[in-house]
Formats: C-alpha cells, structure tokens, sequence
C-alpha cells in the first residue's frame, strides 16, 4: 500500500509539473506575440509620424515657394524705373560692359553678388539684347536657376527693353520644329525651369494677357504633339512636372496626396495660376501619359517577341550570337529607361501605372526541353547533384575560419579565377592558334619560373607534403592536407610548384582527381594562384593536344579533360569554357581520340553542366548533336557503345533508379548462397547449408526450390554444379527432384511460346540446365526427346503464305537451343533444307555432330547427298537383286514422299553404320566406366535406330527397281533431236532490242508544223492528247491522228513514264554533279592544305661543281701559265 502511494503522489507530482511546463510555455509564447504586436505597432506609429512630418514639410516649402513668388512678382509687376539722367552718371565703358556680358554667358551662383555690384555703377543701356542672348546661352546647372532669376528681376527693374529682349530670346532658344529633336535635353530642362520661373516671378504678366505665359504653353504643347514615335521629349516634360506641377497644373505627388487624405491636412492651393487653368494643363500631360503608356506596351510586346525568338534560337541551336546579344542588351535598356519614366510619371500625375501583359510559354515551346527536363528534375530532387553524397563532396568544403580567424569573411566569396571571365570569341582566337606556338608557350613559362631559395626545413615538409600526396583516397584526408598547406605551407613559391605538381598527376591515376579538385577548391579562399595557374596549364594542354591531332598519348588527354570536369564541378574552371571544350571535340568528331575525350568529359561533368540553368540549354544541345554525328558517322562498334553510355550518363534513361526489392533475410541467405556464393569449390558446404534450412516450412521449402529452378541467375560455368546439387539434395528430398525438372521444363516451354529476344540467355540457361539434370540422371531420355522435338515442331508451318509468329521463317534461335541440349546430354538428327545457316550456326551444328559422331560424312549440298543417296541404293540393290524378283504390281505402290524418308535416314553405307555403331559402343562403355550416368540410354538407343533403318532401306530399294524397254529409249532419243533442233533455230534468230518508243516519220512531222500567225494566236488548253496511229495494210505503213482523251489510261501511263524517265535523268545528273563538287572541294582543301605547310628552307643547296678536265692532252697554258710575250 505504502509502495502504491508513493507511485501515486510520484505520478502526481510528474503531471503537475509537466502541466506547469505546458502553462510556462503558453504564456512565454503570449509574451513573445504581444511584444511582437507592440513593436509592430511601434513601427507603424513611427512610419506614420514620419509621413505626416513629411507632409509638413512639404507643405511648408509650398508656402515658402509661393509666398516668394508672389512678393517677386509684386516687386516686378509695381516696378518703377530710374529716369534717364540716372543712366547719364553711370559708367559706359566699352571694356567693362563687354566684361559684363561675357560674366552673364557664363554665370554661376557665385558670380551672382558681383554682377549686381556692376549693375550698379555701369550703363547697360547698349547691352541689353547682348544681356539677354548670353542669359539664354548660358550653361546652367539647378543651384544657378534662382540665382539667374534675381539677375533678370534686376536688369528688368533697371531696363525697361530688357523683358521684350529676353522673351524674343527664349522664343528663338525654346521653340522647337515639329520634326526635329531636342539637342540637348539637360540645357532644354534647365532653361525651361529657369523660363517657368521667370513667368510666374512676373516678368512678363503686364499687360494683362501675359505674354510669358502664352509662350510657355505653346511650349509645352509642342513638347507634347512632337517625337510620338519614340517619346525622346519625356525627359524634359517629366523634369517641368515634377518643378512646376503643382502651380501650373495643381499636381500633387501620390505619396503626398495620400498621407493628406490619412491625416486630413488639406495641401494648400497656389495662387499665381488661377485653377481654371490647372484642369487644361493637367488634361494634356494625362493625354500624352497616356499615349507613353501605349508606347510602352508596345515596346514591351517586342522585348517579349525577341526573348521568345532567343528562347528558340536557344533550344536549337544552344547559344546566342553576339549580335543578338547587343540587341537585346539595347531593347532591355530602352525598356528599362521607357519603364522608370512611366514609374515617375505615374507618381506625379497620382494615376496607376499600365498593366503589362504577360505572355504565356505555349506548350509547343515547352516539350522541346522543359519537358524532359521536368521530369529530369522529379527523378533527381536535389538539383545539379544526382544524391546527397556527392553533394556533400563537391560543395561542404573545410571552413578555413576555424584555422585562419584573421581570414576575412568574404574570401570565399572573393572572385574566381580569372580564366572565367572569358567570351566565346576570345576563345575562338586562342583556339586558332598554332599547337609549335603553344608549346612554345609552355617551355618558355617553364623556363622562367626561377626557383626561390627557402629555409630547408620548409623544403623538406612541403617535399613530404607532395609525397603524401597520391595517398589521398577519401575526403577527409583531402581536407587534412589541405588544412595542413593553408597552416604551414602556403607561399608563392609553393603555390606554384603545388599547381605544377598537380597538374602532372600521372595519367593512369584517374581516381585522385576529384580529391585534387577538392584539394585546390579548399585552399582558394587563401590561395587563389593555385587554382589559376592549374587551370591554365589544363587549358593550354587541352589546346595543345586538340592542335596536335595526333594517335598516341590518349590516357595523358583523358586525364586532361577528366581533370578539367572535375574543376568544373568544383566551380574553379569556367562552365563556358568546358562547354567551349566540348564544342571544340565535337567540330572534328572523326578522330578516334577526340571520341573519347568528349565521352570522357560528358561522363565527369554532364551531369553538373545539364542541370545546371545557365549551361544547361547549350549542354542540349551538344549532346544531340554528338548522336546526331555518332549515327551519321561509320564509328565503330566500340566508339558508338561509348557514345551512347556517354549520353545517357548525363541523361539517364527513363526508367529511372532501380529500386530493389526487399526480401526476408532467409531468403536474401539463399539466393546469396546459391547465385552468388556456389562454386565447384565449395558446393559441398552450400549442400550443408541447405540441408540445415526449415525444409518444413512450406514458404522457405517453395522458395528454394523456386531458387533451384531459376538457372538463369547462376554464372554459366555453375549450371553444372547447381545440377550437381539438386541431386545430391534430391537424395534426401525426392520431390525436390520432380518438382525442380517440372519447371524447368515448363519455363522452356514458356520461352518457347513467349519468344522475346530479351530471354534468349535465359533459355540458353534452362536447356543447358535440363542437358546437365539429364546428365545426373534427374531427368529422363523421354523428357529429352520431347523436349528436342517440341523445339523443332512447336508452332512450325510449312505453308509460305500462313507464317507461323512462333516460329517465323528467319528466327534460327531454335538451333542454337538444340545444339546446346544435344552438346550437353546427346544426339538427336535434326534437318532442315530451306534456307542456308547463319555461319556461327553452321559452324556449331557441325562441332556438335562431329562430337557426338567423329566418322560422319557431312554433305555440303544437295547435289552431293543425293549422289550418296544413289550409290546406297545401288549398294542395296546389289544386295537385294539377286534374292527378290520384283513384282509389277509392286510398282504402284512407291511413294515419293518415302523416298524423301529414305534420304533423310540414310546417312551413309551399311559398313559405315557399322563402323559407326562399334565406335560409339565403345565410346559408350568407356564412358560407362568412368562414371558417366547417361551412357546407358545413349548406348541403348541408337543401335535400335540404325537397324530399323537399314530394314527399312532395303525394303524399299526392292520396290524401286527400273525395267528398261526399246520404246523408252526412243523416246529419249526423239526427245533429243527435238531439242537440238529448237536450240539451233533459235542460235540463227537475230536478237533486237525491244523497241518502246517508236520514231514518228518526217512527212507526218511536216504535216504538223505552223505557221507563224498559228504561233502567235492563243492556245487554249485541250481534254485531249494527240497521238500519231500507225496502220500496217501489206508492205505500206499509213499514219493517222488519233485524239486520246488526256484523262484516259493511256495518256495518264505515258505521262508517268515520261516523269518518271525525267526524274531519273535528274538523280543521275544531280549524283554526278555532287560528285564532280566533292571532288572539286578535296583538291581545293589540298591545295590549300600544300599552300598552308611551312616552307622549309634548304641550307644544304647545290655548289657548283669543280669543273673537271675530259680526259686527253694536257693543257699546257693552264699548267705553266701564258707567257708575258703574247
């Protein structure tokens, strides 16, 4: 009791401090929402303070702006003139008023106090007009347009000429033609704020119909009617809008018109323009906003019309040229620019902005690629990697902060190497260089790589560092090496001799280059040279060996591109390039090597490439292009094998992963022990396995049996043993053996009425399975039999026109199965004379008959065996003639169709039979002896048949006997002469070629010629064709017309022979022209390729010979020179 009450209350102290738990978290997860909500509402309080305090200080600077103005304006339009005698005392000077005009042309705001000091003391009378050109010709910047407007309120308050001059000047500088642009859209903005400003200050509001302003709307409105075709005037109209909106039109911005409707504050009016006027102003910016918007969908329309025509262009041929490129670049940022002008049009005008319409991917579009590549993608979840492992390898690197705190955060995001920042026509201009130039290349950087001199120590430890090197198997000691260089090796010099290094990684050594890969992707981030100089020593490798195009040094290639995949999918090799390499292969895919450094590049890094979006299209469409040249192209069989493994490497077949199927572990124990585990070795410890398996249990014995039965799955060199097996089972389990042999037999059967190429081994498997049960006497002679005639009888016609689908006429694969059962177990004669054998299948049934009867006569043909044929019949008939008269009654009962059986049976002569019959008597009793278990039925048998033979041979010989009579052989001889005769009369016939088309006489052509008025007169078209009858009466031939209706059997056969005749003259001529251009481009390419080879100059050239006297009398002069005499 006491136990009970203490698991009670223990139980109860439990659950009440789980529900205090539960109550802690509910109300710490209250708090974290409230407190959620407050700074929420925190937030929205404080954006709300901000707007309207925005709002307040707009308003402010309306007010100010307005209150400005109107003192300006009041200043301007009460204006009062100094009299003429106040100009007399200023000063006039030449000098100083050309100085003052040449300041104005190129005022600032800074110059602004100093030009009101000289108004002040000189006389600009004279000037004034030269005032106002330089104030509209003056290059103003936004800080200048007030600063200007209080020069002009000055001199229009000093000069009354002034306000007439400047406003003639802003007309000439302002006005534009309707079919001419602006020139410079940053002066036009600006002077055309600086003109606005200077209406509303008043300049030009006297008298009363103001001048200023009627100019300024005129302005406005040929801003707005002109350059509707590509809207280059929105600059300027957006600039005064977003200046001006709110006096000349009452625009008010949308932010601001909606923080005044939230709050309530009412944004003041401007006074200047009256509001009747607003409604006007604002009507034409709605219209030309409106009339943008247009064109902004339009421009819109065609960007989406060019991507859709790029998206195509991408899909077939999988890259874009760089013409296109720029256009579209240039319609981008058009649109672009036509989009932000319709973003801050539509804040000014406080309207919404246009709807852009979106046009939908049409489903014909989509099954090119997106297609396959969605279930692509739904077979592999995980992206660009096929499973998480891989994943894992190529992109969980060591994080080098650990080791290196002082490293900066971003160094792994710092750039890549620079080999990456590479166009396609750059790489077109390296790849056109010559391989001696990159060799070259190659030596000279070798030879100028200067080997610093360090402390030895460190020589020594990065000297193991590369000897450990090769030992790296697994990642982790990858990622140790490479912690080990970033700690205590990582120099320049090393960086280098460590790219050097890896790059000469020997070429058989395949299986360490994703280590090395992941070796240089670790050490990037601290030592980014390393990747470089690899990368570049791969790429000018890479070129060297596609210059070179020579047939040696394949593994060195294959390692090349293999290492340039592995980098790729590391991130440390550009993906243009390795697309570029792949491009490069495919252009000369006809050399052998080029085959397999493709295939090589695609099985490394396809995979990545094709998932990857930015490759994936141009990796498309490499990979059709190269089975598009792998079936135009006679490769041979190993190359094409590598091909198509290459491709379904990158894309894999539809079926997907396999998935297997799960078995209970007694069952994964017994397919182990007899699919993958029994061998002649050691099948007597697989029989004491079997022997402990629960041969009780109805499952596991079924299922061992069922695993007994499927030969197919055992290695064909172990059907024997598993034979010998089963019956060393069957030894303790009779029915093993009946139910083993029973599907065996029913599975042959089952081949043979399913008849798929697909199970042929399978077949191969479970007769020579039945051949070896037979051989260990688990099957019997009968089941043998019946199964050898089941194969050549099963479904076989011997009517041409009912073709049997079991047993179709070329389908040999019977035979096969008939000389693996015979070769295995015994003989039984099989013949067939309708078509020839295949040669493997000849030369098998041979082997399989000489086996079984080594002193047999194979005949070649039928002539031959029919010539055996009669002499075993003479020899019968020697034998039998002398005994049995024939009877002519007798004579009616021949058969021909038993004559066939006596050819079919009789092989040979009697003695042969015997001889035969001895021989494999003997053969079958030494084999007896040695412990053959079917050399009883063997030896049994076959007697039995030859006997029977012979018995029957001989009574049918005796029926066959020919009786000679005189009337027969003068038959023959009448027979004879006839046929001589004919043979000789038709050798004096004189052969002609047979005639079709027969030549229509010039007289009847004459008849049918016109004139040239018959010419010119209009045909019109005829129901009839006119053919020319010849009519034979005696020796005189006569021609007539004869209209045949154009529709008619004949007409309608002579002009298809016609056309056909016509179309054949053009193949033959289109084939010969074809020919004579192929052969035509191959001298051309060799001419070229002769002009193209270096000339190599001879420095051994010929010398002149030394002359050589001929033979006869000395020449004395040359020997003892000319005397001085002469």
């Amino acid at each position: 009791m006491t136990g009970d009450h203490t698991n009670g209350s223990l139980k109860t102290n439990s659950d009440t401090a789980e529900l205090k738990d539960e109550n802690e978290k509910e109300v710490s997860n209250a708090d974290e929402e409230i407190e959620e909500e407050t700074d929420e509402a925190r937030r929205e309080e404080e954006e709300d303070k901000q707007k309207k305090q925005a709002l307040l200080d707009y308003i402010d600077e309306l007010v100010k702006k307005d209150k400005r103005r109107q003192d300006e304006r009041a200043k301007n339009i009460n204006v009062k003139r100094p009299e003429e005698s106040y100009f007399s005392k200023l000063d006039s000077n030449l000098k100083k008023n050309t100085a003052f005009v040449r300041k104005v042309k190129n005022f600032s705001s800074a110059q602004l106090n100093g030009l009101l000091n000289d108004l002040k003391v000189l006389n600009l009378s004279k000037y004034i007009t030269e005032i106002a050109s330089a104030m509209t010709e003056a290059k103003l910047k936004v800080a200048d347009i007030l600063p200007a407007c209080e020069l002009c309120c000055a001199l229009h308050r000093l000069y009354a000429d002034f306000e007439n001059a400047l406003l003639e000047c802003w007309k000439k500088s302002l006005t534009i033609k309707s079919d001419e642009p602006v020139a410079n859209n940053l002066k036009y903005k600006i002077d055309l704020k600086l003109y606005a400003e200077l209406v509303l200050l008043g300049l030009w509001a006297v008298p009363p119909p103001s001048r200023g302003l009627q100019l300024l709307g005129s302005i406005i409105i040929s801003l707005v009617h002109n350059q509707r075709e590509d809207f280059s005037n929105i600059s300027p109209i957006l600039s005064f809008c977003r200046s001006f909106g709110e006096v000349y039109a009452g625009l008010v911005p949308r932010e601001m018109a909606e923080a005044s409707k939230k709050f309530g504050i009412a944004i003041p009016c401007m006074t200047i323009i009256p509001s009747e006027k607003h409604k006007t102003v604002r009507q034409v910016f709605q219209d030309y906003y409106d009339s943008f918007c247009k064109h902004l969908i339009k421009n819109h329309n065609e960007l989406q019309k060019f991507e859709k025509q790029s998206r195509t262009i991408l899909q077939t041929k999988g890259e874009l040229s760089a013409n296109r490129k720029a256009e579209y670049n240039d319609l981008l940022t058009e649109y672009r620019k036509l989009l932000d002008y319709a973003r801050q049009f539509s804040e000014i005008l406080n309207v919404p902005m246009p709807v852009l319409p979106v046009e939908e991917v049409a489903k014909s579009e989509t099954t090119v690629i997106d297609e396959l590549l969605l279930s692509h993608d739904e077979r592999f979840p995980l992206g660009i990697w096929e499973d998480e492992e891989t994943q894992r390898f190529y992109e969980s690197l060591s994080d080098l902060h650990v080791f290196l705190p002082q490293l900066p955060i971003d160094a792994a995001k710092q750039k890549r190497p620079s080999i990456s920042e590479i166009s396609e026509e750059i790489l077109d201009e390296e790849i056109e260089l010559p391989a001696e130039e990159v060799e070259e290349e190659k030596k000279v950087e070798l030879e100028h790589e200067v080997e610093a001199v360090g402390d030895t120590k460190t020589k020594y430890i990065f000297n193991d560092f590369l000897v450990h090197l090769p030992s790296c198997c697994n990642r982790d000691t990858v990622d140790n090496m490479a912690i080990e260089f970033v700690l205590n090796l990582n120099t320049k010099h090393n960086q280098k001799k460590l790219a050097k290094y890896l790059f000469g990684v020997n070429r058989t050594r395949l299986d360490l280059l994703p280590f090395y890969s992941r070796l240089v992707a670790t050490i990037h981030p601290v030592a980014p040279d390393v990747a470089t100089d690899l990368c570049q020593m791969l790429k000018q490798d890479f070129l060297y060996h596609v210059r070179k195009k020579d047939q040696i040094n394949i593994e060195s290639k294959i390692k090349v591109v293999r290492f340039i995949g592995e980098l790729i999918k590391f991130k440390m090799y550009s993906k243009l390039e390795g697309l570029f390499c792949i491009k490069v292969l495919l252009q000369n895919f006809n050399h052998h090597h080029h085959v397999e450094m493709v295939c090589n590049l695609f099985e490394t890094c396809g995979r990545f490439l094709f998932n990857h979006p930015e490759s994936r299209q141009r990796t498309k469409v490499y990979l059709e292009q190269m089975m598009r040249k792998k079936s135009v192209m006679a490769l041979d069989s190993r190359y094409a094998t590598m091909t198509e493994n290459a491709f379904y490497a990158v894309i894999p077949r539809e079926g997907g992963q396999t998935v297997k199927k799960e078995r209970p572990p007694i069952h994964e124990f017994i397919r182990q022990i007899l699919y993958h585990e029994l061998s002649r070795q050691n099948v007597s410890m697989v029989i004491k396995l079997l022997n402990k398996v629960d041969w009780n249990d109805p499952d596991i014995s079924a299922y061992v049996v069922k695993c007994l039965v499927n030969a197919w799955n055992v290695k064909y060199f172990n059907i024997k043993t598993l034979a010998g097996l089963v019956a060393d089972i069957s030894r303790h389990y009779e029915r093993i053996q009946i139910e083993v042999v029973d599907g065996v037999l029913e599975d042959i059967r089952l081949g043979l009425e399913v008849m798929q190429p697909k199970y042929n081994q399978r077949r191969i498997a479970m007769v020579k399975y039945l051949g070896e049960l037979y051989y260990y006497r688990m099957a019997d002679s009968c089941d043998i039999l019946k199964v050898l005639y089941l194969l050549i009888s099963l479904g076989v016609t011997f009517s041409y026109t009912n073709v049997s689908p079991l047993d179709p006429p070329g389908h040999t694969f019977r035979l096969s199965l008939v000389c693996v059962l015979l070769e295995t177990c015994g003989h039984d004669p099989y013949w067939s004379a309708e078509n020839p054998f295949p040669p493997r299948l000849r030369h098998m049934v041979r082997d399989c008959l000489l086996s079984v009867r080594p002193k047999m006569i194979i005949f070649h043909d039928y002539a031959e065996s029919q010539e055996a044929v009669e002499e075993l019949k003479k020899h019968f008939m020697s034998k039998v003639e002398t005994d049995v008269n024939p009877a002519p009654s007798n004579v009616g009962e021949l058969n021909p169709i038993e004559e066939k059986e006596e050819v079919e049976f009789v092989e040979g002569n009697d003695d042969e039979i015997d001889d035969e019959e001895r021989d494999s008597s003997d053969e079958e009793s030494q084999t007896f002896e040695g412990g053959n278990p079917s050399s009883q039925s063997q030896g049994e048998e076959i007697p039995i048949i030859s006997e029977s033979n012979e018995s029957e041979n001989s009574s049918k010989v005796q029926c066959l006997q020919k009786v000679k009579c005189q009337e027969d052989e003068d038959f023959m001889n009448a027979f004879d002469k006839l046929v001589a005769d004919q043979i000789q009369d038709r050798m004096r016939e004189r052969i002609t070629p047979q005639q079709i088309d027969i030549a229509v006489p010039l007289h009847v052509h004459a008849n049918t010629k016109k004139t040239y008025e018959q010419l010119k007169e209009t045909t019109e078209e005829t129901s009839t064709v006119n053919f020319i009858l010849m009519i034979r009466k005696g020796n005189k031939h006569s021609y007539k017309s004869l209209n045949v209706p154009i529709m008619s059997e004949l007409a309608i056969n002579l002009k298809e022979q016609e056309m056909l005749e016509r179309m054949e003259k053009e193949k033959v001529k289109k084939l010969t022209l074809d020919i004579n251009e192929r052969l035509e481009e191959e001298d051309y390419q060799d001419m070229m390729n002769q002009s193209q080879r270096p000339t190599v100059s001879n420095l051994n050239r010929e010398r002149r010979q030394k002359y050589q006297h001929p033979k006869g009398a000395p020449d004395v002069d040359l020997i003892f020179g000319t005397s001085k005499g002469k």
